[in-house]
């Protein structure tokens, strides 16, 4: 229990460093790879958020999908990387070797698609090195660069919300 709340708090004071230092470069570079964050708890749906990978003329080797589940199930994934609570250290640092390289990787872009205020998924989309970040709406506007207010389960109004603002962002 002491560990759990010390493990917490970690996250967020790493949390808080990585919003602080972030800078933003804004360019024009097209789209040519695509990072998803998703909450397993949440959805399933994966198909549909591949799809907007081929909406944004991304290759499928260019996109990678990582996936948060609460609770550490034997259910096979059909997305990349699954990962859960346990794959932080006790002082907020990432401990799963797949879940760091997928942080490491600098994507043109990166959709943070989850609604629920999960601590590892914020860290997640923070501690990327994604150029450019999307999102759907969320309390603390300082994790994505660009906010899509849509219904969570309304993946494909999401898409062409999507599609729409990096068109006139000139990114595709």
């Amino acid at each position: 229990m002491i560990l759990k709340a010390l493990k917490e708090k970690s996250i967020k004071k790493n949390l808080n460093l990585i919003l602080k230092s972030r800078e933003v470069d804004y360019n024009n570079n097209k789209i040519e790879s695509l990072g998803i964050i998703l909450n397993a708890d949440e959805t399933n749906d994966f198909e549909t958020l591949k799809t907007i990978a081929s909406t944004l003329n991304v290759r499928s080797n260019k996109l990678k999908i990582i996936a948060f589940a609460s609770l550490k199930k034997d259910e096979t994934y059909s997305w990349n990387v699954c990962f859960h609570p346990k794959d932080f250290t006790w002082n907020g640092k990432v401990r799963n070797i797949e879940l760091q390289s997928f942080l490491d990787i600098k994507f043109d872009i990166l959709i943070s698609y989850y609604a629920e205020d999960v601590l590892e998924l914020k860290y997640l989309t923070a501690a990327s090195n994604a150029k450019f970040k999307v999102g759907i709406f969320q309390k603390d506007k300082r994790f994505n660069d660009l906010i899509i207010k849509t219904k969570f389960k309304n993946i494909n109004s999401f898409k062409t919300e999507l599609l729409k603002y990096v068109t006139v962002l000139n990114k595709i």
